[in-house]
């Protein structure tokens, strides 16, 4: 067991009696050590972070974050709303569809504004005033461990392909955005796929003022070449004399976030079900969605083998098959690791699952109830 999974189980542990299952628990300490790396990328290579809050909107650690990255970036109106009310700083307001309402609202206090289409900037370019504009461009490469989530799949939406209709809009943009990662952990095809962007767009990139090269790369990973990093983004934006943005979502909060649960009962199928009081399709449902299995704190290699699962009333409602020591009983404490990302900003009232409650541990060590849920939650997300 790592120093970290060990120290927040002791907290969960000490805690036990006064904080009900199933919660959140976001650690600050460790959320601080990932807006250090990125405050480091910063210094060194000159590239601004805004925290991606479709992976993480979390706003009650805000205060913390808001001293290490230089804004938010959105994919809605209400992201960019929650991003300009909670965050501060700056305001990137993308969205794949803008509606007429929603751009003459954003308008007022975005900093800047990035179309997904040509047809989309040219149609309300009249409404924006003289905030920034920038353009999504599909450069036609990516990395991607899922079809799923790749955004140079065939046919796909999202952004510009077109080269003559690009430089039409041109003058009329500040900026563009190349969004072409999904969990890219490795240096190497990241500097790949940047060398292939400053081919095929240099020229278009020397009229521009920043380049935002979207989220996906996990750089605050342990043991990533931050050096050769922080190097590479200085040579592209000396190259072309632009402000470089990154928009980290899930490299700002790894490894900070947990998912508390309690064993509500053990049933035998040829393997021990043990259920929880929480489940994959209400509060961790990207491992449904990508057919991923949770990290859980105590598993080993070798012991006893059990299933762990949700309690909805869905057959697949399953987190994963671990090895513990001992067999689970109802009562034991599981916690799931790393469930910050995409987790909090997609729970949903399924079932009639309780919600989780979102606990913080502060920076002092001070452990925080922030957010509980009841029925009335429950009634009033309905009609």
């Amino acid at each position: 067991m790592v120093v970290a999974e060990k120290n927040i189980s002791e907290i969960i542990q000490a805690h036990k009696a006064t904080l009900r299952t199933p919660y959140y628990l976001i650690d600050e300490q460790q959320l601080l050590k990932n807006l250090e790396k990125i405050a480091e990328v910063k210094k060194k290579s000159g590239a601004k972070s805004v925290l991606a809050l479709k992976c993480f909107s979390t706003w009650s650690v805000f205060d913390l974050m808001r001293d290490y990255m230089d804004g938010t970036t959105s994919s809605s109106l209400y992201e960019a709303k929650l991003g300009h009310e909670k965050f501060g700083k700056e305001v990137h307001a993308y969205s794949v569809g803008f509606s007429q309402d929603e751009i003459e609202e954003v308008r007022n206090f975005a900093t800047k504004i990035i179309f997904n289409s040509t047809s989309q900037l040219k149609r309300f370019l009249p409404l924006v005033g003289d905030v920034p504009l920038g353009l999504r461009i599909n450069p036609g490469v990516s990395h991607s461990h899922f079809d799923l989530a790749d955004p140079a799949r065939r046919y796909c939406r999202l952004g510009a392909t077109n080269e003559k209709e690009i430089l039409d809009v041109l003058p009329s943009v500040s900026g563009a955005m190349f969004h072409c990662n999904c969990e890219n952990d490795d240096f190497g095809k990241f500097s790949s796929i940047l060398d292939h962007i400053g081919k095929k767009f240099g020229p278009l990139l020397k009229k521009l003022k920043w380049v935002s090269l979207g989220g996906g790369l996990y750089f605050t990973k342990e043991g990533y070449p931050l050096e050769k990093f922080c190097e590479r983004l200085a040579r592209f934006a000396n190259e072309f004399d632009v402000q470089v943005y990154l928009e980290p979502g899930e490299s700002s909060i790894t490894q900070c976030g947990y998912l508390v649960t309690t064993v509500l009962d053990v049933v035998h199928n040829e393997i021990d079900n043990a259920i929880v009081d929480s489940a994959v399709e209400t509060h961790m449902p990207d491992l449904m969605i990508y057919h991923s299995d949770a990290k859980v704190a105590g598993a080993q290699k070798k012991g006893v083998p059990v299933m762990v699962t949700g309690r909805t009333c869905l057959a697949g409602d399953v987190f994963g098959t671990y090895h513990f020591p001992e067999p689970l009983k109802v009562g034991d404490t599981v916690t799931f690791l790393d469930a910050a990302g995409y987790t909090l900003v997609k729970k949903n009232w399924f079932n009639g699952i309780k919600m989780p409650s979102i606990v913080v541990r502060r920076l002092n060590g001070r452990v925080e109830l922030v957010k509980s849920f009841t029925y009335e939650d429950f009634v009033a997300n309905l009609s």
